[in-house]
């Protein structure tokens, strides 16, 4: 596996402490790691992972400019949410946000882009498959009930849904998305009746407050219509102390040539690929999300092309 990052050079903020007591810490494959996108490759793998420390980090790495910002701000004034309706358990409020955020699409490219996420991402699966293993590893014998946002075409569920006695969810707004979830969640030696498909958005999870031990995300932050409603619905649905588990891409630095990539294409990416967003500080918003401690990392895929860098790691309820 090729992996492009920078030596980790990691400051760690406690949030029992201000931030100017911020103090070093020892590089470890989940501390939040400064790099930047023209870092040069040192290989290998990623290190075994010990027990993920209770702590809060702040990651700077990723940025957004005004112009995002903007459309953003016009985008959520389109589509207004309500936390109450988020967190209700009436299925038609659930229903209406759907078709409010994520507006139904023709049967043929809900096909298309189901099938182009079951077959066209191996590449990338295989290159982050050691990250995902380590952080996975984690919630063996530690999880009953798990939800995963934007499940996709269920490339994650191979790492942990073999558990015995596991409930999964599995929440994505494309309905064709459900025979291959289904499919992976079949291979990965989960009972069909222990696998539940739910088509919804992550800002309003159909689900009750705290029935979840763990949380999974990838890839699905930079296409939510609102990053900030998705993560308190992620807190919300999580019991005391649950995980969530997360990958996301983010914006390359400021002033980078694969920054300015990203910002001609975001606007095509948002349209081709159903609202995914290039240059979104999703690392920044999973660390100010509240959540008790974030334990966040930063590399590049060489398969990811211009979807990097990206941030990965472990949050506690």
């Amino acid at each position: 596996m090729i992996l492009y990052a920078s030596t980790p050079s990691s400051i760690i903020f406690s949030k029992r402490n201000a931030p100017q007591q911020a103090t070093p810490r020892r590089p470890s494959p989940f501390n939040c790691a400064r790099q930047s996108s023209q870092d040069a490759p040192n290989g290998g793998n990623p290190k075994p992972l010990s027990s993920f420390p209770r702590l809060f980090c702040h990651n700077h790495c990723s940025c957004i400019c005004g112009r995002r910002l903007f459309i953003e701000a016009a985008a959520t004034s389109l589509f207004p949410l309500s936390s109450s309706m988020a967190s209700s358990n009436s299925s038609s409020d659930y229903t209406a946000i759907l078709n409010r955020v994520h507006p139904p699409k023709p049967d043929w490219y809900e096909d298309f882009y189901a099938s182009v996420l079951a077959n066209g991402m191996k590449l990338y699966e295989a290159e982050i498959a050691d990250y995902k293993s380590q952080m996975f590893a984690t919630l063996r014998g530690k999880a009953q009930k798990v939800l995963e946002i934007g499940i996709g075409a269920g490339p994650n569920l191979k790492y942990y849904a073999g558990e015995e006695g596991m409930k999964v969810y599995g929440v994505d707004p494309n309905p064709k998305m459900e025979k291959y979830a289904r499919e992976a969640a079949q291979s990965a030696g989960l009972p069909a009746d222990n696998f539940e498909f739910k088509q919804a958005v992550g800002e309003a999870i159909p689900l009750p407050d705290a029935s979840v031990d763990v949380v999974v995300g990838t890839l699905v932050l930079c296409s939510v219509s609102n990053v900030d409603m998705t993560l308190k619905e992620v807190k919300r649905v999580l019991r005391p102390s649950g995980l969530y588990i997360f990958v996301e891409h983010v914006a390359a630095e400021e002033g980078t040539v694969l920054r300015f990539v990203q910002d001609v294409l975001d606007p095509v990416q948002q349209l081709v690929s159903d609202g995914c967003h290039l240059t979104r500080r999703t690392g920044q918003s999973i660390s100010e999300a509240g959540f008790s401690n974030v334990d966040l990392n930063m590399a590049s895929f060489s398969n990811a092309a211009f979807i990097n860098p990206q941030v990965y790691g472990v949050a506690h309820r």
